[in-house]
């Protein structure tokens, strides 16, 4: 059974900085790309990030890049998503993801995500 439990999220005020983590199991995590999703309050599900198989190559939403950085620990089977110069439009739940179409699909295996909530 596939499984992907994140955690990290919490309340940050704007500028601020997290780190989400996110641990795989029950597939063979280093061949496939991983994604982060995030659905804001009364949005539709936003891709925000993914990376390769091997965590060479990362992707960005416009509305992130030079913001966030992803990564992956294939050792570890783990997904890290470091999120800094926070907004408020950044709030939302944030999925780790396993995308079913392309490096920007937002179909696929989600965990339960985790809530980052970006506030004065």
């Amino acid at each position: 059974e596939v499984q992907l439990v994140e955690s990290g999220g919490g309340l940050v005020q704007p500028g601020g900085s997290l780190r989400l983590s996110c641990v795989a199991s029950g597939f063979d995590f280093r061949n496939y790309v991983m994604s982060w999703v995030r659905q804001g309050p009364g949005k539709e599900l936003e891709w925000v990030s993914s990376i390769n198989s091997v965590g060479s190559t990362p992707y960005y939403a416009d509305s992130v890049k030079g913001r966030f950085t992803i990564s992956r620990d294939n050792d570890k089977n783990t997904l890290a998503l470091h999120l800094n110069s926070l907004k408020t439009e950044d709030t939302g739940m944030y999925y780790c993801a396993r995308p079913a179409g392309g490096i920007r699909s937002v179909t696929g295996t989600r965990g339960r995500g985790t809530q980052v909530t970006v506030s004065s």
